[in-house]
């Protein structure tokens, strides 16, 4: 098993398990979009925590680990969690993302390869075959579909998620033009857009230079307007709920002691494992 088809092979044990129980996504999810209560940004980082957790908790074949904001710089993909399945022993890194229904980043292209390749063909409209799979196969694109990202996207103001998987293959496979699109249309920059054969729009590189910044260069989609290229792992969107309860045991925990914090633990495991006697096969 490659770790490709591992991470496949994740993504439908993790519906799977979702769909038998989606009581326990429920609460996950709702306690991470409970911390936008704390901070606008502090979902987005504790949301790899918390799904890392569910993995180890609720996943019996896989043990989850979050790499952490300490080993950035020695990054060598975009990866928040690194999973071992235990029965193939074969491990894969997942970029997870929390972002709006909307714009959603697939890869920062961090060395600025992806644009400046595009605009090499001195082309607006690329639609011959042979030039689309070009750029596939090229050392530029060799990340299109090697990042394994899991996104969480949220409709915050109707309280629901969808865990949606963007289909790399599938995108690939049916991308049959990919259009230079100039500034213009709040648009501060030019973008490459792909687009399929009945002119569904699909995805787009952005600006690569390196001066850009990380919303203005790299892969992105719209999960919107690109909504037949992703998976729902979820079975579309869920509904979630604000946990008062964990802002307050939060700030408990900020000014009680490593003691407080162990008799804590204790009782959180009681429940978890209470929550596991539950679950449907």
């Amino acid at each position: 098993m490659t770790k490709q088809e591992a991470f496949y092979d994740f993504v439908i044990r993790f519906k799977h398990l979702i769909t038998k129980n989606p009581h326990l996504i429920k609460t996950t999810l709702s306690n991470i979009f409970t911390m936008r209560l704390i901070g606008n940004k502090t979902h987005g980082d504790l949301a790899e925590i918390g799904i890392s957790e569910f993995i180890n908790q609720f996943m019996y074949d896989f043990k989850s680990t979050h790499v952490g904001k300490e080993l950035y710089r020695a990054k060598e993909h975009e990866e928040d969690i690194k999973i071992v399945n235990e029965i193939s022993n074969v491990d894969f890194s997942i970029s997870l993302k929390a972002y709006g229904n909307g714009p959603l980043q697939l890869s920062t292209d961090k060395n600025s390869t992806m644009f400046p390749f595009l605009k090499s063909f001195k082309k607006d409209t690329i639609k011959d075959v042979s030039i689309i799979n070009k750029v596939f196969s090229s050392n530029e694109f060799s990340e299109f579909g090697n990042i394994n990202v899991l996104p969480l996207i949220y409709d915050e103001k109707n309280k629901k998620c969808n865990i949606m998987v963007f289909n790399f293959t599938k995108a690939r496979e049916s991308t049959a033009s990919i259009q230079l699109e100039s500034e213009g249309r709040g648009r501060k920059h030019p973008a490459f857009r792909f687009f399929d054969a009945k002119e569904n729009y699909i995805c787009e590189v952005r600006y690569g230079n390196a001066a850009a910044n990380a919303l203005q260069r790299g892969l992105w989609t719209n999960t919107k307007h690109a909504t037949p290229y992703f998976n729902s792992t979820t079975n579309g969107w869920i509904d979630y709920s604000d946990n008062t309860l964990l802002v307050k045991l939060f700030s408990y925990a900020l000014v009680s002691t490593s003691n407080g914090h162990h008799n804590a633990l204790i009782s959180l495991a009681k429940d978890i494992d209470e929550q596991k006697t539950h679950i449907i096969g």
